[in-house]
């Protein structure tokens, strides 16, 4: 029987398995007894695995796959596109469980959370007794599984859920968290991505274990701050604490992107995009109670799949779609030539929010007014009969682009929204994945 010491923090991180797939197999039996991927649509350019079953990953399929490498590997392959709707309902249903146990549960995007179990008068305050009842309610009252790490920080409590996977439960102790955790390669520690594991690697830190007792000095000399952080990871130092589930990180950013079902040729298609994308970021944003914005940030991707990102400040503050199109449109021109190849997507941000503009003359503010109140009875407009009843001239040079929702889709880690559209779009907290 495992013994836990009632002076140290009791953390879970609970982990969905296989989310994504195991939903789309609990809904449909058809889908019994084959591999299964989670995809984008694949006439809208979305066609790469998102998720997968035990049965496709045991094929050697993996997340970020393309869809038709996966069906090389895999003939029986069975396709499912994503529904993210359904997939919220779904992890707020398993998070009503965890909040049985404790308030604080901290979510760790859809499909996994921290909980602190901590003086729980549930099950005698055994975090290992807690964590196989969670997983038991998980399996018979919602139908799926959890694979979940008991430890004494965030951290180790992370890497326990990944250890053992599907329907398991891993306890990291004080006890036996050097036999466990330091044999790890350095790469499955919270948050060391690639660059970071090469820059272990030119140092001979390999495993979590050679960070643990490296030179604390020189890891910090080398990697400044964020290197000392690891480094107390790696010690089990942790000592973050789960926030409560009704709290919430302060936003920093608001945010879309899309992928466009084709490659964007012309000048116009792309202010058309960013037309669509400026109105749903602005709404957004007034949404989450911001009045202004002083920074606009442009993401272009090409058919090449490389990626650029440009920002610059909004002078002076605005909240108007029509502006940030246009600020945006200037960004693109000023670094982006169609000698770099074609545009795949665009993205615009927005940030450094304010509830003060500053106005040079009255006859701006006027004029400024007059744009804001237009833009407000266009939004009252669509927000009465569809978002599709009234659009810019420009937007109906494209049927596909004048059926296109992004205010209204619903995207992983997003808000929930109605009526999703084919179009993949993010929406950007950028200070939490969460």
């Amino acid at each position: 029987m495992f013994e836990y010491n009632r002076d140290m923090r009791n953390i879970l991180h609970s982990d969905l398995n296989n989310f994504y797939a195991s939903v789309e197999c609990l809904l449909d039996s058809s889908l019994d007894g084959f591999p299964v991927v989670v995809c984008g649509r694949v006439e809208d350019r979305h066609g790469i695995v998102l998720a997968k079953n035990m049965l496709a990953k045991k094929a050697g399929i993996t997340t970020g796959m393309v869809l038709f490498e996966a069906k090389k590997l895999c003939p029986d392959l069975k396709c499912v596109v994503a529904r993210h709707d359904v997939y919220l309902k779904y992890a707020r249903a398993v998070r009503k469980i965890y909040l049985d146990y404790t308030d604080q549960v901290e979510p760790f995007g859809i499909d996994e959370a921290w909980l602190d179990v901590t003086g729980s008068p549930k099950c005698g305050s055994d975090p290992y007794l807690i964590a196989e009842e969670i997983r038991k309610r998980v399996k018979e009252e919602i139908g799926l599984t959890v694979s979940i790490g008991v430890s004494f920080n965030k951290v180790f409590a992370k890497l326990g859920s990944d250890l053992k996977k599907p329907d398991a439960i891993t306890v990291i102790s004080e006890q036996n968290y050097k036999d466990i955790v330091w044999k790890l390669p350095v790469g499955d520690l919270l948050f060391v991505g690639r660059a970071t594991k090469e820059k272990f690697k030119k140092l001979n830190i390999n495993t979590i274990g050679d960070l643990a007792n490296f030179k604390k000095d020189l890891i910090i000399s080398k990697l400044g701050k964020w290197g000392e952080v690891l480094y107390s990871y790696a010690r089990g130092e942790d000592q973050s604490p789960v926030r409560k589930y009704e709290e919430r990180d302060e936003i920093k950013s608001v945010g879309n992107s899309l992928t466009f079902y084709r490659d964007v040729k012309t000048d116009d298609d792309v202010y058309a995009l960013l037309l669509l994308l400026a109105e749903s970021v602005v709404s957004r944003m007034k949404h989450d109670g911001f009045k202004l914005a002083r920074t606009v940030s442009l993401v272009i991707t090409t058919n090449n799949l490389e990626s650029k990102i440009r920002m610059t400040k909004a002078d002076p503050a605005t909240n108007l779609s029509s502006e940030v199109a246009a600020i945006a449109f200037k960004l693109f021109k000023k670094n982006f030539s169609w000698n770099d190849g074609l545009v795949r997507g665009l993205g615009i941000s927005l940030s450094d929010f304010t509830d003060h503009a500053q106005m040079d003359f009255c006859n701006e503010y006027s004029k400024r007014e007059k744009l804001q109140k237009l833009e407000e009875t266009v939004e009252n407009v669509r927000d009465r009969f569809g978002r599709g009843i009234i659009n810019k001239g420009i937007i109906f040079t494209d049927e596909h682009m004048k059926e296109m929702d992004i205010r209204g889709e619903l995207c992983p880690l997003s808000k929930e929204k109605k009526n999703a559209s084919p179009i993949y779009s993010s929406y950007d907290l950028y200070n939490a994945k969460n």
